[in-house]
């Protein structure tokens, strides 16, 4: 039976919006540019004694998206967290501020995301649980950005398979591609390896380029083309042997519905963070899962609170492949929740606690907290 507090309706008694600077272990490199520095922007929804807590995936710059963390700030601050608070429910996820709101999924997603934790600790239950979710630990990927030399990457892809990753992602950009994958290859013969192009390939231009890495074995090639295309990429998986991957062109059900009718890959990134949240995370998971194509949770560089929702969602049954949720302290020296994550034997147990599972440190997002905002009804 549901907690008696269930059968009365709630409302969205107090919102927090915060901003802290977080740096990163280590420069992270991909074919548009690079960052050792995140502008973490979270969420807090407070409703019948409860906190639910979500992270905004916006990155400081357009690079990966047209959404930054700037632009969701002002969306979030000026339109979905007043609306927010003029709504009440008997299910936290069916409130929906602003409906008539065209775009920004990264930012709906923060409010979507925090909803979904919320309503899980109302029920006392995990938010895996919730989901639909049945692992109770995922394989783990691990993402490399775009290294100074070959040597170096090599180093970097021997560490990480000895500390039992079962996926390595190799960022690649033109000039850093062909003999780079090479150089791996020789050296890792059979190694679970992918490679992550961000947008940075064109046809038919690449074509012969993207056609030559079919001899590397990769598991997949992931986003080759435009960050907005479908059709190119359709044409560029009848050319090539290696699965295609889907990143930044899926940003709701209906991209990857369209993906699967033009036959754009055979794989994708599900980032909840972009593509509106979990219950758009949940619709595109099962449509690939109805057409057989397999799914992975992609990361965003989040903090250890961006990486509980992540991780509860890659414990549904179609994702079948690694994703990039790796260890707190592959990206960061301090994480912002207890207890960071940490892997064993290539697997990230799922928290066991309601809702996301992990605890926010509060005394230390209070001290790196650079910009606040709070919502009250």
């Amino acid at each position: 039976m549901l907690p008696e507090r269930l059968h009365k309706r709630m409302n969205i008694r107090r919102a927090v919006l915060r901003e802290l600077p977080l740096q990163l272990t280590e420069f992270f490199e991909i074919s548009s540019g690079g960052t050792q520095a995140r502008r973490i922007v979270l969420l807090t929804l407070e409703a019948d004694g409860v906190e639910g807590w979500s992270e905004c995936v916006a990155g400081d710059t357009p690079g990966y998206s047209y959404e930054t963390t700037d632009t969701a700030w002002h969306v979030l601050s000026r339109w979905l967290l007043p609306a927010l608070m003029e709504l009440d429910a008997d299910d936290a996820r069916t409130l929906v501020p602003a409906p008539w709101l065209r775009g920004h999924p990264m930012a709906r997603a923060a409010v979507e995301m925090a909803l979904w934790d919320l309503e899980s600790k109302r029920r006392g239950v995990r938010l895996r649980d919730l989901l639909g979710g049945v692992a109770e630990a995922v394989p783990v990927g691990v993402s490399i950005g775009i290294q100074r030399t070959d040597a170096d990457l090599v180093e970097r892809v021997g560490r990480y398979l000895a500390e039992g990753y079962r996926k390595i992602k190799i960022k690649i950009k033109s000039g850093r591609d062909i003999e780079m994958l090479r150089t791996v290859r020789d050296h890792f013969p059979t190694a679970p390896v992918m490679a992550d192009a961000n947008s940075a390939y064109a046809l038919p231009a690449d074509l012969d380029r993207l056609a030559a890495m079919d001899e590397f074995d990769l598991m997949m090639i992931e986003q080759p083309l435009s960050h907005d295309d479908l059709l190119d990429h359709a044409t560029l998986q009848r050319c090539i042997e290696t699965p295609v991957c889907l990143d930044e062109s899926i940003r709701s059900h209906g991209d990857v519905r369209l993906a699967l009718h033009l036959g754009s890959g055979r794989i994708v990134n599900i980032k909840p963070g972009r593509v509106g949240g979990l219950a758009s995370s949940l619709a595109i998971h099962d449509a690939c899962r109805a057409a057989g194509w397999p799914v992975w949770c992609g990361g965003m560089l989040e903090s250890g609170i961006g990486r509980a929702h992540n991780v509860a969602l890659a414990s549904l049954p179609g994702f079948t492949l690694p994703g990039d949720i790796s260890n707190s302290s592959r990206y960061w020296a301090e994480d912002i929740v207890y207890p960071e994550f940490a892997m064993a034997d290539g697997l990230m147990p799922v928290p066991d606690g309601a809702g996301i599972g992990v605890t926010p440190r509060k005394d230390r997002i209070d001290r790196l907290t650079t910009r606040m905002e709070v919502f009250e009804a």
